[in-house]
Order: C-alpha cells, then sequence, then structure tokens
C-alpha cells in the first residue's frame, strides 16, 4: 500500500473555517472527493477517525487521492456545537470551495459522494445541490428518512450507489 505522501487543508485565516482537506498517495489515480457535514479536528497534519475510514474507502475503489468538503465549513467536533446561524456556519467561502471540489472530480472522473449523516438541513441541502457539479452526488447509504450515511458508522465495503434526497430535487 502507497503511503499517503501529500496532506494539505484549506483553514481560513480566522482558523473557524476548514474548506477542504486532502490526502494524496498517487496523483495519477482521481480523487475520491466526499462532501460531509462539518470539519472536526482533522487538519493539514492530523487526521480523526473519519479521515482514515474516508482513505480506506478511496483506496478500495483505486482511487489516488481523497477530497474531504462540508456542507458547513465551521469546524465544530460535534454537530450541536455548530453555530445557529447558517451563514456563519457556511462560511463566506463555503461553497466556492464545495464548487470547485465537485468539478475537480468530475474532471478527474472520480466519484463525488454525499456523506454528511443526517444533521444538514433540508434547505441547506436544497441549496448545495443547485451548485455546479453537484448533481452526480452518490452515498455509501442511505438513512430510513432518506440522508447520505456517515462513513464512519457503514460497513468498510461500501461503495458509491446513485441517491437523490427526498423531497429535494
Amino acid at each position: 500500500m502507497q503511503p499517503v505522501t501529500a496532506r494539505t487543508a484549506e483553514i481560513s485565516s480566522c482558523g473557524r473555517y476548514r474548506y477542504r482537506l486532502t490526502r494524496e498517495w498517487s496523483a495519477e489515480l482521481p480523487p475520491a472527493t466526499f462532501v460531509m457535514l462539518n470539519p472536526s479536528t482533522a487538519d493539514g497534519d492530523q487526521d480523526d477517525a473519519t479521515v482514515r475510514k474516508c482513505i480506506r474507502y478511496a483506496r478500495s475503489w483505486g482511487c489516488g487521492s481523497l477530497v474531504v468538503v462540508n456542507l458547513y465549513a465551521w469546524r465544530a467536533t460535534s454537530p450541536r456545537d455548530l453555530p445557529a446561524d447558517e451563514n456563519l456556519r457556511v462560511g463566506p467561502d463555503g461553497d466556492a470551495w464545495l464548487s470547485q471540489a465537485a468539478l475537480d472530480a468530475l474532471d478527474a472522473d472520480g466519484p463525488l459522494v454525499a456523506a454528511w449523516g443526517t444533521h444538514g438541513t433540508e434547505q441547506r441541502v436544497a441549496d448545495v445541490l443547485t451548485l455546479p457539479g453537484m448533481s452526480r452526488l452518490s452515498a455509501l447509504a442511505v438513512t430510513r428518512d432518506g440522508h447520505p450515511g456517515h462513513p464512519l458508522y457503514l460497513r468498510s465495503g461500501a461503495r458509491p450507489a446513485d441517491w437523490s434526497p427526498r423531497g429535494v430535487r
């Protein structure tokens, strides 16, 4: 197994937002891009349990890197720690980073995986789905209520499958 050779995290100058996290082990292979809920403690150097699991998924799919972006760019270890103000949660550049990640995944023909679990608001999900490139979102699993499953809580062999949120499209 090739080691991770490049680690990046795009963090705002104030430190409150993480817009993108990447881990690369092979530049020749497409990235696996995950759209999650909000960034936790993982940064340019340290991986958390979710990032480690997503790396395992990406490797098993034949991808050469992991890209993580989020519905909300606000850094918090728990969804309950997110600010009540939706705009504050998203961050001033959140949509631009989401859109760019989706377009990059499309250009590279890599999977684009919805993976935010049950805490994304219906309006935020609807807004994200209008961003360029987001129409090809897939999911590893779907909850009873139609939300994309969070990778940390899913079986290891899961693979991306077509997904469309209920009542949004």
